[in-house]
């Protein structure tokens, strides 16, 4: 039977447990490890566990515990916890968010820890999180950010992308779903950040939005 502290991991109710089981053991591993060392886990900007290769599957299966842990923290329905079974709870989500955002490098999982950090206004974490995935991140996942239903999601993503290379985002008007995006993040460089790029890349797209006017 696993155990958190002195407390198992079944006490915290059949969903927690249910996803804790059927974690594999490498991702299980990274966070018991992180549980009993006493060092935090640290984000890295760019290769995840000091060079290791990404883990999709590890990553998913870390978003579905912190997914499970945070959702028993806020349940009515079950057997109410004890206050050393909250603290430790508590630690062990806080413990798996960290494991997580080392290994993130998708738009929903960091759309998941900003989302967490902007409800208890840790804002401190919002501003590494925003830098770890502006840096980590490729244009495309960003762009989904852009399009989160969370209006802070959305502003932090549409922040980072005009702060990308203009060139970046010419490149992402020919996409047919990032387009529009792109294109905001163009008129954001134009407007707030004085591009002069930007400014003759949004009036050429201008002028070619009322020439097609002019041919209907």
């Amino acid at each position: 039977m696993q155990k958190t502290s002195g407390i198992t991991i079944q006490e915290f109710g059949g969903r927690v447990a249910s996803v804790w089981q059927g974690l594999r053991p490498s991702t299980r591993s990274l966070v018991e490890r992180a549980l009993t060392s006493a060092a935090p886990v640290t984000p890295t900007m760019t290769t995840p566990r000091g060079g290791a290769p990404y883990d999709a599957r590890s990553e998913w299966e870390l978003s579905r515990l912190l997914a499970a842990l945070d959702g028993r923290a806020k349940e009515t329905g079950e057997r109410v916890l004890s206050t050393e079974e909250v603290s430790e709870l508590t630690r062990m989500a806080e413990t798996c968010a960290r494991v997580l955002h080392a290994e993130a490098r998708s738009a929903e999982v960091f759309a998941q820890l900003l989302e967490r950090a902007l409800v208890v206004r840790d804002y401190a974490r919002v501003d590494v999180l925003a830098d770890t995935f502006a840096a980590r991140l490729p244009p495309g996942e960003v762009c989904e950010l852009a399009r989160h239903p969370n209006p802070s999601v959305r502003a932090l993503a549409h922040e980072a992308l005009a702060q990308s290379p203009t060139g970046v985002l010419v490149e992402l008007l020919g996409d047919p779903v990032d387009a529009d995006v792109a294109r905001d993040a163009l008129e954001l460089q134009a407007d707030d950040y004085g591009s002069e790029e930007a400014r003759w890349v949004v009036s050429a797209l201008e002028r070619a939005d009322a020439s097609e006017e002019d041919e209907l």
